[in-house]
């Protein structure tokens, strides 16, 4: 490929893979302000750097495809659903606890 060694060739996929399933996310379904946008942004790509290689082995294997693809395919593949279920997640705990308790009153 090129001069990268085969373990930085792992750490760009697991980042590639991190930004485009945070990127995803936030043109699927726009957050509601910079804010929220930035602070799910941060955790997809955090998400996608930590759990990328269980998620990606995880996956390959619940799809029998581990034997057709290589290293630096599975991180890709683990770290962008790894992002993209941490922004999900982000923003569902975020509009929930943003929500008002039955009967708290109106202001």
């Amino acid at each position: 490929m090129t001069d990268l060694s085969h373990a930085a060739w792992i750490w760009v996929a697991k980042g590639l893979g991190a930004v485009a399933g945070s990127a995803i996310s936030i043109a699927y379904m726009l957050p509601r302000g910079r804010r929220e946008a930035a602070i799910r942004f941060a955790v997809g790509v955090v998400a996608g750097l930590v759990f990328g290689g269980a998620a990606g082995i995880k996956i390959a294997a619940e799809l029998e495809i581990s034997d057709r693809l290589g290293p630096v395919e599975t991180m890709l593949m683990g770290s962008t659903a790894a992002s993209l279920c941490a922004w999900w997640a982000v923003g569902f705990v975020s509009r929930t606890l943003a929500k008002k308790p039955a009967g708290t009153p109106k202001h």
